[in-house]
């Protein structure tokens, strides 16, 4: 993987996050987990280059985003043979199942110590900023409670990283 500044980053991040998607992963190269996730963003926020990204409680990754600083956003592509990879890790738990051998991914420390996959065309590294919890009285278009919410399980947190680094694939 080679180092890219922001500025070279030339994607479409409306595309990357909500069609292509990406894997969140955080925790260390000897325990991490990593899910599939559509929702987020990238931007500047307090004159830092940051992503903003969401993990519901129940979620096997949320124990490794709270218990570690850092994370990493894996964009694996979206061919047929990656669309199946992201439908895996989005629907399986690493409680339940060893996602990792039924992935055949590869994970790799990152430079900033964080784990990434060899197999990702991009990945972004970064250090969380700020986490806050989505609370219900705090939706103003209460249809999305309705939707995303009642019947699918606790309300996200939201972690918003710095972005440290981005790495594309030679």
């Amino acid at each position: 993987m080679r180092e890219i500044s922001l500025e070279s980053l030339k994607e479409n991040v409306f595309s990357m996050i909500g069609k292509e998607w990406m894997l969140v992963t955080a925790g260390t190269t000897e325990s991490f987990n990593m899910m599939t996730a559509s929702w987020g963003g990238i931007g500047y926020l307090w004159d830092k280059p940051v992503a903003f990204v969401f993990v519901r409680p129940e979620r096997h990754t949320y124990k490794f985003t709270e218990e570690q600083d850092r994370m990493t956003l894996g964009f694996m592509g979206d061919d047929k043979e990656m669309r199946k990879l992201y439908a895996l890790l989005g629907t399986k738990s690493g409680r339940d199942i060893d996602k990792m051998h039924l992935a055949g991914l590869t994970p790799v420390a990152s430079p900033g110590g964080s784990v990434m996959f060899e197999e990702a065309r991009l990945t972004i590294e970064g250090h969380k900023l700020f986490v806050s919890d989505m609370r219900e009285e705090e939706f103003l278009d209460k249809a999305i409670l309705e939707r995303w919410y009642y019947n699918y399980g606790g309300y996200h947190r939201t972690y918003v990283i710095e972005i440290e680094r981005i790495l594309v694939k030679e």
